[in-house]
């Protein structure tokens, strides 16, 4: 006897068919899947072998931990470099101001002058040339925590004041003397 496609076994047979073909097409999606994934991934991984995801991931991992502490030791490092400049900056010329008058009240120009030189610290120098008709002479004083170690002239400490900004230890919380 000869099944019929109406019969049990021939609706089984037209069914199981049906599966095959389906599950064929499943198949050559998963295979077109794999290829671009396998594609991807020698675009991610390169052609290394036999090197997974995984594998890949951790790679990165202990590179990125080795670039941030190569990071970190670069920042120490330039910290050091940073507080050394900072630290051989606090000696040099931060302030200064120069100051003209006519020492002798000879209508001479102006000619005279004073003029202070002093660090981040408020320490450095006054110079004062006072000029006269046929001479001229050149005092230097020394200045700690923007006070002169000797008295200094009243040029000498406007020319202190200006450099300071206005403010000098004593002269009344800031304002100019």
């Amino acid at each position: 006897m000869i099944a019929s496609i109406t019969d049990t076994q021939g609706i089984i047979a037209i069914a199981a068919a049906g599966v095959a073909v389906v599950a064929l097409l499943a198949c050559a999606a998963l295979a077109t899947s794999m290829r671009r994934l396998r594609r991807d991934q020698r675009l991610l991984l390169g052609d290394r072998g036999e090197v997974d995801v995984v594998a890949h991931a951790a790679s990165m991992q202990e590179a990125f931990e080795a670039l941030r502490e190569y990071v970190d030791e670069t920042a120490m490092r330039l910290d050091d470099r940073l507080a050394g400049a900072e630290s051989g900056l606090r000696g040099t010329i931060a302030h200064r101001a120069l100051v003209r008058y006519d020492a002798y009240n000879e209508l001479s120009g102006q000619q005279s002058m004073s003029i202070a030189l002093l660090d981040d610290e408020r320490s450095g120098i006054v110079l004062s040339c006072i000029h006269h008709r046929d001479q001229a002479r050149v005092y230097g004083k020394q200045v700690r925590d923007g006070r002169g170690e000797l008295e200094l002239s009243p040029e000498e400490a406007e020319a202190v004041r200006l450099a300071l900004g206005g403010a000098v230890p004593g002269d009344g919380a800031g304002h100019p003397a």
